[in-house]
């Protein structure tokens, strides 16, 4: 049971003296992810200088494929770490929403990038599986170790942004996936020092693209649901519209939309309809659903709109999204 419209509304108003502190927090802690984002850059230009260089050394195709990788994460990673500053930046009259979707672009853009870089690797790989090559062990084992320390770190640095970012996220399996390739790149090195099984090299190679493209496809899906302002994953309008009725003063709730601003914030408008008064009496109600929107579902961007009766044909969804249905979509006809 959801908690009473006066708990709600005390609650609500210990928040906002503290809304001035929260503000800081998130600042600061905007600061640090921005501080681990150029570390990790750093880390992410060293790292495949040398593993190129332990590649073509070595004649290893796998090693090369894995430094080109990680090359293509030091562009990824800057394009993240752009798309962060850019993201920071205020609301304007010309984005309403501010620019917090500039990272959600980063990550397609990102997807893209890795994508090219796995088809060169797969050509890579196709001709040392028809012309296998002799491969120096030693210097594989030395530069995937390197590749193991960098990596693991950057994937450290990451983890803890990439519970609340999309962008962030996207970098952060493309460190962890670094780090799972450069232990088998290893792995493999130990294999040539006992044998010449040099077909393992570049079927590494085809494994490490097939990893890749998994997380592509992730990130794409991800992505393009926040573009298209699909509803976010794990939301249930049905519940959301039963706990606004729910609440004391509330007569019905219709027109409900909901979306990601960005990976981090989601947006949700709805029509109230509340009993005949005053619009100074619907203040406190107000704010009684906005808490409940925050802490039970986690939403924090909510616009509401008061009405004496439901408008339209007061269905769950607006009537424009049910644009061409005629009636035939339940939800649209207003029946769950």
């Amino acid at each position: 049971m959801k908690t009473k419209n006066s708990d709600n509304i005390h609650a609500h108003r210990d928040e906002s003296h503290a809304g001035h502190s929260h503000g800081h927090i998130r600042v600061n802690g905007e600061d640090a992810m921005g501080r681990r984002l150029l570390i990790t850059l750093a880390l992410n230009f060293i790292i495949p200088v040398v593993q190129i260089a332990g590649g073509l050394v070595a004649n290893s195709m796998a090693h090369i494929s894995d430094a080109i990788h990680n090359l293509s994460d030091f562009t990824a990673i800057l394009i993240s770490y752009i798309a962060f500053r850019i993201g920071r930046r205020g609301a304007s009259v010309t984005s309403t929403f501010g620019y917090q979707r500039a990272e959600i672009m980063a990550a397609l853009l990102n997807v893209t990038i890795l994508t090219a870089a796995s088809a060169f690797i797969v050509y890579g790989a196709a001709q040392r599986l028809l012309r296998p090559e002799a491969i120096s062990g030693l210097i594989v084992v030395l530069a995937a170790g390197v590749g193991i320390l960098g990596n693991g770190v950057s994937a450290w640095l990451l983890h803890r942004d990439s519970q609340h970012s999309l962008n962030i996220r996207s970098a952060f399996l493309h460190m962890l996936g670094d780090f799972l390739f450069s232990v088998a790149v290893l792995i493999s090195g130990l294999v040539f020092l006992f044998k010449p099984w040099f077909w393992l090299d570049p079927l590494l190679s085809i494994l490490i693209v097939l990893f890749i493209l998994k997380n592509c496809w992730s990130i794409i899906r991800e992505s393009t649901a926040v573009l298209m302002n699909a509803t976010p994953k794990g939301f249930d309008l049905h519940e959301i519209k039963d706990c606004l009725e729910g609440i004391c003063g509330v007569t019905g709730v219709h027109y409900l939309h909901l979306w990601n601003v960005s990976s981090s914030s989601v947006a949700f408008s709805c029509h109230v309809v509340v009993p005949d008064q005053p619009l100074s009496r619907t203040e406190e109600l107000s704010k009684a659903i906005h808490h409940s929107l925050l802490h039970d579902f986690g939403i924090d961007h909510p616009v509401l709109q008061f009405e004496t009766e439901a408008c339209g044909n007061g269905s769950l969804l607006c009537e424009v999204s049910c644009n061409g249905d005629n009636g035939k979509n339940p939800v649209c006809s207003g029946s769950k």
